[in-house]
């Protein structure tokens, strides 16, 4: 239980200190501010928002149809709640790399990702997907290196490649990328520890890995990753996938039931939500500022 007490400039130094320890940091996804507020409780190393989610939490595919508007108003909201980093899923950069930076720099977040697709992208465990040369991809990469105003505000470069090309021109790729400004390197898909070995020895810059479910890679624990050298892990739709299967499983139960008897003990109770806003804390520094207001027309 906490305010807010650090700065957006803090949890980007916060990130970047993480990362020069060379422990792996363990990133699940928010899919709403709360979601944001217990995986600081819970005692994870940042906060994840995926494009993905954003997209599904809208109802849409994901498929580019989100805009910056809608990713970049939603993952202010989550960032604001914690005092974690949050790195934020960009797709393609939205249009103009440099608009999306100055937006989500000023919106407090620490890091973004930019893949190599084209603009009406795909998930990234699905086939059909397209790339966008490697020279637009570098000229992406550096448009948002030149528009970060904070040193410790993250570039990184997400590669799709591996099931379009393949794994040795993915890591290509990669080389061109760290060449352009990168900071961190996410070879999305990979399959195997075999691949993920490879891709570490063939990069020697910071490295991420997403271990979504129902998709194409193996999914390894984080001290697996952890010892094959990578520097982040992502669980990106957890939380969504998790949330959506128990709403789903509940309204059914009502449906079917009419009543919520039988599902109480599969909710959160009032009194563990009000823990984790904080109510008892906001309510006393409400009647602190209502005494003082009142005290002072007296």
């Amino acid at each position: 239980m906490h305010f807010i007490n650090k700065k957006p400039e803090d949890k980007r130094l916060d990130l970047d200190n993480k990362l020069k320890s060379k422990k792996i940091l363990r990133v699940p996804g928010a899919y709403n501010p709360l979601t944001a507020k217990l995986i600081e409780e819970i005692g994870y190393d940042a906060v994840y928002v995926s494009g993905g989610v954003m997209s599904n939490d809208l109802g849409y595919p994901d498929i580019g149809l989100t805009t910056l508007k809608d990713v970049s108003n939603r993952s202010n909201q989550i960032a604001r709640v914690t005092n974690l980093p949050t790195i934020v899923d960009i797709d393609t950069g939205f249009k103009s790399c440099k608009e999306t930076i100055e937006t989500f720099e000023n919106y407090g977040i620490s890091a973004i990702h930019i893949e190599d697709q084209i603009e009406r992208k795909r998930c990234g465990h699905l086939e059909n997907k397209e790339l966008i040369s490697v020279e637009e991809m570098n000229t992406k990469i550096k448009d948002c290196i030149n528009a970060k105003k904070d040193k410790n505000f993250k570039v990184i470069a997400r590669s799709d490649a591996r099931s379009v090309e393949g794994l040795d021109k993915m890591i290509e790729r990669c080389k061109s990328y760290i060449d352009a400004g990168a900071e961190i390197i996410f070879p999305e898909a990979l399959k195997d520890e075999k691949e993920f070995e490879k891709v570490r020895k063939s990069l020697g810059s910071y490295l991420l890995a997403n271990m979504t479910e129902f998709g194409k890679s193996k999914l390894l624990s984080f001290k697996e990753l952890e010892n094959l050298g990578y520097n982040i892990v992502l669980y990106p739709v957890t939380s969504q996938r998790l949330a959506m299967k128990n709403v789903e499983d509940g309204l059914r139960a009502i449906f079917a039931d009419g009543h919520q008897n039988n599902i109480i003990d599969k909710m959160q109770t009032r009194r563990r939500l009000y823990d984790l806003v904080d109510y008892e804390k906001y309510n006393s520094l409400d009647e602190k500022i209502y005494n003082f207001n009142t005290e002072g027309h007296e």
